[in-house]
């Protein structure tokens, strides 16, 4: 399997994921799954500046994705997968490609979304979505830092209670 861990995180690219998450998974690519910031060449460049060295980075929309995971483009590589919410990662799934883990790493406290913990706020559709994941077969975990405490998908829903 090409997809070595998809993670959701607004912040996309940082130093928690091109320092701590590389250096445990050790992904020959980072792909940023995003239908708008694909098409914002400001953005890419500066994203691209902050990887690692002997990485490749794509910034691609979602149906790019699909297309070239269905092409077989990545099979001889891991892939770390980043994007910003659930939704996107349901139709990786839906397409047919294969990933086993999801890790939700910082989702901000903005709109409708209910803070769970210090670094994680979902809205309704976010925490449907994440369920509809699980439902899957996908081991959804919480976890900002590789050394942090993973949390699992049922540990954040009771906080909800």
């Amino acid at each position: 399997m090409s997809i070595v861990l998809a993670r959701i995180d607004q912040r996309l690219i940082h130093g928690i994921t091109v320092n701590d998450w590389n250096t445990r998974l050790k992904p020959k690519r980072f792909m940023v799954i995003d239908d708008q910031i694909c098409d914002d060449e400001v953005v890419k460049g500066s994203m691209r500046m902050s990887k690692p060295s002997g990485t490749g980075m794509s910034i691609i929309s979602t149906e790019t994705a699909i297309n070239n995971f269905k092409m077989g483009k990545y099979d001889n590589h891991g892939v770390f997968v980043i994007v910003k919410e659930p939704e996107t990662l349901l139709k990786l799934e839906e397409a047919g490609i294969e990933f086993s883990d999801v890790n939700v790493g910082f989702l901000f406290a903005e709109g409708d979304r209910k803070p769970i913990t210090n670094r994680i706020s979902l809205n309704d559709k976010e925490i449907e979505d994440l369920k509809e994941l699980s439902k899957r077969g996908k081991n959804v975990t919480f976890q900002y830092r590789p050394s942090d405490e993973e949390l699992s998908l049922d540990a954040i829903l009771s906080k909800l209670d």
